[in-house]
């Protein structure tokens, strides 16, 4: 009799499961993942004759289940639950390969020396504000759990201390173009452009537990590398050490892949000392909060203790005592993120407000990527700055407005212009590379930098046909392709 019900409950399991996923509205929007979900494939006899249909059209099956992200959550909150039950303290569960967890480009360097510079210590532990790190990472370890999640992601604590972080799998000898790009750029442009290079370290540098350390590679030994092989004359600015002296505050995100506007804003203060030019400190700014906040890394972990341990975003507008215009120029581009075509220039604002619990509450500065960004400011000294950057770099301009009396950010995916045009055009005299550490050590990034150079002015990428071009997105999400990043 047992048997009979059991096989009838699975039955009626089944049969549910086969009504659902053939009869209920497909899905179209994964609001967990952050992304549209594959479409029904077009049908001619061409496709199906090349397999590509039938191909197209699993695809559209397995990624559209009705109720998708109800049972992603259903899924995660089961995981969690067996965590929270099963694993003991200072227990690492690993989900992603034993292989690199990110995917970065090999670099072209076979030296497996580490070259030193004077900016950096070869040896991590021999600062002070390393030992502060070092006895942060240790109390992180002491006192939470911390597991290995989907796409070499680590998430270590609990309840409202979780934190995720994304594993670095570079190396020592990597980075070596970016340093190039940033030389080629100051040979080119001569002395009266300065030209400085930021590398911006990840989070998992400064929180990553002991035992998680086999999963991630030193990000320092990298950056050392990447300011050897800089040119006497361009300007390093050495962001990790300032970073290491205020780890224990919240200069990282805990559940977005960004670090934070705090982390950003002791970045830019750096800089401006390198620079050479004024700096105002917060009580010249006035304080902004989104409150629960869950930023990308619960889409790329999957992790339901992402979502369940939101956080403010916290971030500074300059007061009254500086003023400031902003100018964009936005650009259109394709589903494959390339540009197909520019606006001209326009009016906007500079700092985009978000509600509380909105996910997209890094987008405040500029309002995202896809754009060319002016702020004329009413700061008077005839320094004006270009910041060559990714998504990291974003939250850097609003901290300089009383530094430069023009600010120019340009993301690497979307500048169409000739650089050293541009700079002319524009009386640039300070040019500023802000990179995360994935993007720096990243050889076909820091190749598009110096095509930037040489490429003509609005040269985009063939026209699609017109049925496609209707499709066409006009924006990018705001994503960890730099990562990503």
């Amino acid at each position: 009799m047992g048997k009979k019900l059991y096989i009838v409950a699975v039955i009626v399991l089944f049969g549910a499961f086969a009504i659902v996923f053939n009869t209920f509205p497909r899905s179209t929007v994964s609001e967990v993942e952050k992304r549209e979900l594959a479409k029904f494939p077009e049908f001619s006899f061409q496709s199906l004759k090349e397999g590509t249909f039938t191909k197209e059209l699993s695809t559209w099956f397995s990624d559209s289940e009705p109720y998708r992200d109800h049972f992603i959550n259903l899924s995660m909150n089961i995981k969690d639950w067996m965590r929270m039950n099963f694993s003991k303290e200072n227990a690492i569960t690993f989900h992603a390969p034993d292989a690199a967890p990110i995917d970065i480009e090999a670099p072209d360097i076979n030296s497996t020396d580490i070259p030193t510079n004077d900016t950096i210590p070869a040896n991590p532990k021999d600062t002070v504000e390393n030992r502060k790190i070092e006895e942060y990472r240790n109390k992180l370890t002491a006192e939470e759990n911390a597991k290995i999640a989907h796409a070499g992601i680590i998430i270590i604590g609990s309840g409202d201390k979780t934190r995720a972080l994304m594993a670095y799998a570079g190396d020592s000898t990597g980075g070596v173009r970016y340093a190039e790009a940033a030389n080629m750029y100051k040979r080119k442009l001569g002395k009266k452009v300065n030209i400085y290079l930021m590398v911006i370290p990840t989070s998992i540098e400064f929180y990553c537990p002991d035992a998680a350390k086999s999963r991630t590679k030193s990000q320092r030994a990298t950056i050392n590398n990447i300011f050897a092989h800089l040119s006497d004359s361009v300007k390093a600015v050495d962001v990790y050490t300032t970073l290491g002296r205020h780890a224990n505050e919240d200069i990282y995100l805990r559940t977005d892949h960004h670090w934070s506007p705090l982390g950003a804003y002791y970045a830019a203060k750096k800089f401006a000392q390198v620079a050479d030019v004024p700096f105002k400190d917060t009580t010249s700014y006035i304080r902004k909060v989104v409150k629960r906040y869950v930023g990308s890394m619960y889409g790329y972990s999957k992790d339901i203790s992402v979502k369940k341990a939101p956080e403010d975003f916290v971030f500074w507008e300059p007061d009254s005592t500086v003023t400031y215009s902003t100018t964009y120029i936005n650009y259109t581009i394709d589903e494959n993120y390339k540009v197909t075509g520019e606006s001209g220039p326009f009016p906007g604002k500079y700092f985009y407000h978000y509600k509380d619990g909105s996910g997209s509450a890094y987008c405040t500065f500029m309002g995202g990527d896809t754009k060319l960004t002016k702020v004329v400011t009413s700061t008077k000294n005839k320094r004006r700055l270009i910041i060559i950057k990714d998504s990291f770099g974003n939250a850097l301009p609003g901290y300089l407005f009383f530094s430069f009396e023009e600010i120019h950010v340009i993301d690497y995916r979307y500048f169409t212009f000739n650089m050293v045009q541009y700079v002319k055009d524009n009386k640039i005299t300070d040019i500023l590379f802000a990179n995360n550490i994935f993007s720096a050590y990243s050889n076909s990034i820091t190749r598009r930098y110096t095509k930037f150079l040489t490429q003509d002015h609005a040269t985009f990428y063939p026209p699609k046909p017109k049925k496609e071009e209707a499709e066409t997105k006009e924006s990018a999400p705001e994503s960890n392709t730099e990562a990503t990043l």
